[in-house]
């Protein structure tokens, strides 16, 4: 899609959103939400703060659209994750996911969602609320699946479905800022292995 940036004089020069938003999308990645400055973000994306602005809105609402860029692009994942014939295939497939994006070789490392979340301060709560909200939807589907697989008799009877969802979401937030402080694939991949050889079995 293309967008007007602000004119100077003539014609107003287009420029693409969707690159624009791209680019905006990997400085929040990098930085997370408070730490990315405006006059980072207008660097990288090509743009001038008013034409941001115009084509955007505020910061707030570019990293809300970022982060609607990251699930659908970055996350897919997670949905086709839940579609896995067995509870183990789910979570090898949501564990598999998350490492190979926490470690990606041309994307920034760990999860956006739990660096902005982690950095977040008061003056950045309602976007701290968001990331919460959308990271709660995404457990509740994975409470679903399980509790399917234990009804199914793919889990014991005695499997805990929104424990063993919780359990996997903490790995994968434990993944992210272990890979953002610079741990490499191997040792992530053995977090991911040891995880799996745990899982109980029905």
């Amino acid at each position: 899609m293309e967008c007007s940036a602000t004119p100077s004089r003539g014609r107003p020069r287009e420029f693409d959103s969707d690159e624009a938003l791209a680019a905006a999308l990997r400085v929040f990645w990098q930085r997370g939400y408070e730490s990315a400055s405006m006059a980072e973000l207008t660097e990288a994306m090509g743009i001038t703060k008013p034409s941001l602005y115009a084509c955007f809105g505020n910061k707030e609402s570019l990293f809300r659209s970022a982060l609607d860029l990251y699930e659908r692009e970055k996350l897919c994942y997670t949905s086709t994750a839940l579609e896995a014939d067995t509870a183990r295939g789910v979570a090898e497939r949501l564990l598999r996911g998350g490492l190979a994006i926490q470690c990606g070789e041309s994307d920034p490392q760990g999860c956006l969602s739990v660096i902005s979340t982690v950095v977040c301060g008061a003056e950045a709560e309602s976007i701290r609320t968001e990331v919460i909200a959308r990271r709660a939807s995404s457990e509740a589907a994975l409470v679903r699946r399980l509790q399917r697989a234990r009804d199914e008799g793919d889990l014991p009877e005695h499997a805990d479905p929104e424990a063993l969802a919780s359990y996997l979401t903490t790995v994968l937030q434990g993944m992210s800022v272990k890979a953002s402080a610079g741990a490499c694939r191997d040792v992530l991949g053995r977090i991911v292995d040891t995880t799996l050889a745990m899982w109980p079995s029905a």
